[in-house]
């Protein structure tokens, strides 16, 4: 059976949830908590598997009681279940160590699955948030020659492998002064001062490896 503690400031939405999970022969809801600094306490002692844990309460936040949870119970699987889904909660509450997030409007039998999910070691994440942490992998993986044109991004390999402009403008068959644009727009684009910075950010990145 599965062990789970619910920590909920409203409490109609509390002891609904507790209502509707005493129903499931498979729970067990081995305890309630109204905060989230009673909720730690609570869960330290009774250790149970699985915690439904609001975000936002008035004696102690969820992320908070997530993190001192999570250093004594790195076993314990906390279900995030809140109304809010924005970046300040979102990546605070999963970075904090919760496994699984929900927004109360949820179904009360998805909240049940989602505990059961997790008791087995499956992440259940909202479809907002989860489109969050995409955009947040995208982005934290585009690099700044990314935004470079397909021209553009020839002459930086050029500028790693140590070529003048007169070099780059024989070797892409293109005029001098037009390397001294994409050179210039290249510079801009990357954030640096010159060709050595530029040249540096070649290797740093491993941009000629990419092209191999």
């Amino acid at each position: 059976m599965i062990r789970v503690m619910v920590v909920d400031d409203h409490e109609i939405v509390r002891k609904g949830i507790v209502a509707y999970l005493q129903t499931d022969d498979a729970i067990n809801v081995v305890g309630e908590a109204s905060g989230g600094d009673e909720g730690a306490g609570l869960v330290l002692h009774a250790e149970p598997d699985v915690v439904l844990m609001d975000l936002i309460m008035d004696n102690g936040s969820g992320i908070d009681a997530t993190e001192k949870i999570m250093k004594r119970l790195p076993a314990c699987k906390i279900i995030i279940l809140t109304s809010y889904y924005d970046d300040e909660q979102v990546f605070p509450a999963l970075e904090a160590g919760a496994f699984s997030y929900l927004l109360k409007t949820a179904s009360a039998s998805d909240i049940a699955d989602a505990v059961k999910k997790a008791a087995a070691g499956e992440t259940v994440i909202e479809p907002k948030v989860a489109g969050k942490m995409m955009a947040s992998f995208r982005g934290a993986e585009k690099k700044k020659h990314d935004e470079l044109t397909e021209r553009e991004f020839e002459v930086l390999l050029c500028i790693g492998e140590g070529l003048t402009n007169q070099e780059i403008s024989d070797k892409l068959y293109i005029g001098i002064k037009t390397v001294k644009t994409h050179v210039s727009n290249i510079l801009g684009k990357l954030d640096v001062h010159d060709r050595t910075q530029a040249a540096v950010y070649v290797h740093k990145n491993a941009v000629l490896k990419q092209t191999d």
